[in-house]
């Protein structure tokens, strides 16, 4: 086997692309290692056929195709402090919330939340989400029923878990946020956030709301 040994290949003009009409092997003829090669170019680099990696480097926010579903970012807000919320017909601010800028105009965002509640008599205890995007008024999410309750078998002397789960796919520019946050009920009773209703908070109670941004 022959081999010609050169420090440069350049085109007919000095600025031509060169072309090897059957393809370029760069490292050994055999095996699959020691490639040992670095390649630099201006402008873009296309392949026609399959690019195959152990890694990559850089950033992806430009890649098409990528397969759906996977989770971009994750923005979670908690509170620990006690409020309470007198009797009310209509739904007012739990003071559970987070704001996430998407980074993609399509994405769709997962929320789960989850309020602690205690109350002053036994009644019907109901949250709801709420959403406000670039900063506009709250108002409740309503292409889902996305409200959650819990019955009115809880005494004062207990503190009750809300949860929630939701896939929003919410109407937005890219580069705006989107807030969410927990409303609340308290119907005929008085309602107490991460406090039982016959005293103060008696240990650590925390009320979260987790926001995941999800890839279209």
């Amino acid at each position: 086997m022959s081999e010609i040994r050169v420090t440069s290949i350049v085109g007919e003009n000095g600025g031509d692309r060169v072309g090897l009409t059957t393809g370029l092997t760069v490292g050994p003829l055999t095996g699959t290692t020691g490639i040992g090669a670095t390649i630099t170019h201006q402008g873009h680099a296309q392949f026609a056929g399959v690019c195959t990696a152990t890694s990559f480097v850089g950033s992806g926010a430009n890649l098409t195709g990528i397969s759906v579903g996977k989770i971009l970012q994750i923005v979670q807000g908690t509170t620990t402090d006690a409020a309470t919320f007198s009797t009310s017909s209509s739904f007012v601010d739990g003071g559970v919330s987070a704001t996430m800028t998407p980074s993609a105009a399509s994405s769709k965002i997962l929320v789960s939340y989850r309020i602690l509640l205690g109350q002053s008599a036994g009644n019907v205890r109901a949250t709801r989400l709420a959403k406000s995007v670039n900063g506009a008024s709250y108002s409740a999410v309503t292409n889902a029923n996305v409200y959650a309750y819990s019955g009115n078998t809880q005494t004062t002397s207990q503190v009750h878990p809300i949860d929630l789960d939701f896939l929003d796919t919410p109407s937005y520019s890219l580069g705006q946020t989107v807030a969410y946050r927990v409303e609340v009920n308290s119907y005929n009773t008085t309602l107490y956030r991460n406090r039982y209703g016959a005293g103060t908070n008696l240990g650590a109670m925390m009320s979260t709301i987790t926001l995941m941004e999800v890839a279209s």
